[in-house]
């Protein structure tokens, strides 16, 4: 693949917690002049960066973010707030504690309503695949198509471990026609990302992939 094409199925990211102002415009610069898919930065950016680069760029943005543990009502406003504030993009975290206590279609509801709010934009559930099981796995991947969400994502990169190339062959055997997948978490290398992408991704989310693109 060339750069271009690594490029576009990239959600450039900066989500730590100490994430300044200036590392966010950096972020977005490189992201205007490589053609990423998105930037995908905290919720309390959205706006600034809507307001400076306006339709430069498409901006992802976070919910529920990192632990997933919000009630369903904080995640749907905090949803409304981030398209108010210019996000293109939402990508929210499943109450992984509902997960795992098979709480499946609790799950799905909270993931529709959160998809409700989103209305045409488009919503990645994260499932954080480092704390479940198969089973697991696979309810997510029902709840998320049957819930009508657009993607369903590995990992927060926050979690124990990232994504991992089983998990994407998993994932596409269980997902309906229209989710797409992201993975993210861990990919460091840009072998990495082609193998993911040639494996059936359509996002990658990191943060390294323009400066080793760079380099």
């Amino acid at each position: 693949m060339n750069k271009q094409e690594i490029l576009c199925h990239v959600d450039h990211t900066q989500l730590k917690a100490f994430a300044t102002w200036e590392s966010i415009a950096a972020l977005c610069e490189e992201a205007v002049s490589y053609q990423t898919a998105s930037v995908c930065v905290p919720p309390s950016y959205v706006k600034r960066i809507h307001d400076v680069y306006g339709d430069k760029l498409k901006i992802c943005t976070v919910i529920g973010f990192p632990l997933g543990y919000h009630v369903t009502e904080v995640k749907v406003a905090e949803t409304l707030q981030a398209i108010k504030d210019g996000a293109d993009e939402i990508d929210m975290v499943v109450n992984i504690g509902d997960v795992k206590s098979g709480l499946y279609d609790k799950v799905e509801e909270e993931i529709r309503a959160v998809k409700n709010a989103c209305g045409s934009h488009i919503l990645k559930v994260i499932i954080e695949t480092c704390y479940l099981n198969e089973e697991e796995k696979i309810a997510m991947c029902h709840a998320v198509t049957n819930a009508k969400a657009d993607y369903i994502k590995t990992s927060t990169g926050f979690g124990e471990s990232g994504a991992a190339i089983e998990d994407i062959r998993l994932f596409k055997k269980h997902i309906g026609p229209d989710v797409k997948i992201k993975a993210a978490g861990g990919i460091t290398t840009i072998e990495e990302t082609e193998a993911f992408l040639a494996e059936g991704c359509d996002r990658i989310g990191t943060s390294r992939a323009v400066g080793l693109l760079k380099e």
